[in-house]
């Protein structure tokens, strides 16, 4: 038997028994850590942990179930094979992808980031040996070919590279993004508090990390400073260490104003995507405002965190909330399964 004979049933099986492994195999998963902590410093222990959890509960039969309920043409065989082109920056940041391209039926041709080689092999290998069926449609390979379709995650530039040397199938092709706050003033501390996993979780390396924040007129700063101070060891990771000695180098040398906690720097500024250990904020006068602002600005942003509903046509989370997408939050708004059904 091969991927194509397979029912949706049995594909969620397999994804299921994957996410009850991943939660109950605490030897193999503590190797695996391990293993990929040492591969990429970025990597934490903590982090890798968290992106497997969060991966983990999403994989069960009625949450799986109930995301592909509305696709009833799941089912149709194909022998078509997505090419999959993944990012790198935060513990398999990818592997939604994957999941979306053998959960409908597809084969899969997979080019790893460099900077996550370690966990994402692992993991499918683990799914083979829950349904066998899966092996003949998971390859590797460091340059696409005879693909069907494309979906390739970059940067801006690579972006228009993709675009152009892909132009010729059917592709999703996702560009640089960041996520912002939306500060009311009546937040309570320990809602406040939550914000910080949006800032600071996995560095603030994903899209989903806010990389800006919106406080109201008038503001004090220190409150959101003091609400955030649990996630002061930030700092203790050299890699981000150095990213905040730099950029507040550079602000003191250009004479830059900006706020400083001693592991963030707070810097007003009009841009959404700001550097490593740093949020810019801007202020805003009525909620009406800043609503018709972000909405000009929703093709760079990935979502929005608020302990209030805005009415916007970005994803909203609570504080929080950022990094815990549902398998219908799709990057970049984009929805995956739609676009693989339509090109069976």
């Amino acid at each position: 038997m091969n991927i194509h004979n397979l029912t949706t049933n049995k594909r969620i099986e397999a994804f299921s028994a994957l996410g009850k492994y991943i939660l109950e195999d605490t030897v193999s998963m503590t190797s695996l850590i391990d293993e990929a902590a040492h591969y990429n410093s970025w990597f934490t222990s903590e982090n890798i942990k968290s992106s497997l959890t969060a991966l983990a509960n999403n994989l069960s039969v009625d949450k799986l179930s109930k995301w592909l309920e509305s696709y009833p043409t799941v089912d149709i065989p194909t022998n078509k094979t997505v090419g999959l082109v993944l990012a790198g920056n935060i513990p398999m940041v990818g592997f939604h992808d994957i999941l979306c391209v053998l959960i409908t039926g597809f084969n899969v041709q997979i080019k790893l980031s460099s900077d996550d080689k370690i966990l994402i092999p692992y993991l499918l290998k683990q799914l083979i040996t829950f349904e066998p069926a899966f092996e003949g449609s998971i390859n590797y390979t460091e340059r696409l070919h005879n693909f069907d379709l494309i979906i390739a995650t970059g940067s801006n530039n690579t972006a228009r590279y993709f675009e152009y040397y892909f132009k010729h199938v059917p592709h999703i092709i996702r560009k640089n993004r960041n996520s912002i706050a939306v500060v009311h003033g009546d937040e309570r501390p320990q809602e406040l508090q939550q914000l910080g996993h949006d800032i600071f979780d996995y560095f603030g390396l994903g899209c989903r990390n806010v990389s800006k924040i919106y406080f109201p007129k008038n503001y004090a700063v220190s409150t959101f400073f003091e609400a955030i101070e649990p996630f002061i060891s930030v700092i203790n990771h050299h890699k981000y260490h150095n990213n905040y000695d730099y950029n507040k180098s550079i602000y003191l040398v250009n004479g830059d104003e900006h706020f400083d906690n001693g592991f963030l720097l707070l810097k007003e500024d009009e841009r959404i995507a700001s550097p490593l250990a740093v949020a810019y904020y801007q202020t805003y006068e009525t909620l009406s405002d800043l609503i018709n602002q972000l909405n000009k600005q929703e093709n760079h942003i990935q979502c929005i965190v608020s302990n209030k509903t805005i009415k916007t046509k970005t994803p909203l989370f609570p504080l929080g909330h950022s990094q815990r997408p549902a398998l219908n939050d799709y990057a970049d708004g984009i929805n995956t399964i739609d676009f693989l059904v339509q090109n069976k």
